[in-house]
């Protein structure tokens, strides 16, 4: 367990994580406003690729809620299929969604994504290979990941994930992941 879990209760910070997903469950555009997007912690994410082997510390967006294309077309690049190495572009939601968490659970801890980016075809192998994947796929509109945090067990990430309510949080302790998606707030 982390030693920053008992924080999750402090008022100041349900008050934080309260803006945060409020503004991130009204915000639904390619590119959030800059009055919403100021609010929130720093968008700095540092992520490694499991598939890839790659790592990447990237500042997608500054203090004043401007966001760097040339910095989410990196994302966009990191989180591309790795199967078919195809990219899309990733939900800017989705990726406020993995630097809250990142920020929640220690922002110099490092997010290790399992899937990103899935192209139909690699989505539709997967599912005749017999995994859980849906046929209609948030992985592959650009919507969703699949994480673990070295260090953060994956109770506790989903924990924070879900008190977040900005999208789907999925768990998956055989997978050794968390499923983060942009879509509407639900779990399984």
């Amino acid at each position: 367990m982390i030693s920053e879990a008992p924080s999750l209760l402090t008022r100041r910070g349900l008050l934080r994580t309260a803006t945060a997903g409020l503004a991130l469950a009204f915000a639904r555009m390619a590119l959030p406003s800059k009055a919403w997007a100021s609010r929130l912690p720093d968008g700095r994410l540092n992520l490694y690729n499991l598939q890839t082997d790659e790592r990447l510390s990237v500042t997608y967006r500054d203090g004043a809620g401007e966001y760097d294309q040339d910095a989410l077309n990196a994302l966009n690049h990191f989180l591309r299929c790795h199967h078919t190495n195809e990219t899309a572009m990733m939900d800017v939601q989705l990726i406020e969604f993995i630097n809250l968490g990142q920020k929640r659970i220690g922002g110099r801890r490092t997010v290790h994504i399992v899937s990103g980016y899935r192209s139909p075809e690699y989505n539709e192998q997967l599912i005749r290979m017999g995994t859980r994947a849906a046929r209609h796929s948030y992985h592959m509109s650009g919507k969703a990941v699949d994480v673990q945090v070295p260090g953060v067990s994956l109770r506790t990430l989903r924990e924070v994930a879900l008190r977040l309510g900005c999208g789907g949080v999925g768990y998956y302790p055989r997978g050794k992941f968390v499923h983060l998606d942009s879509g509407p707030y639900r779990h399984w």
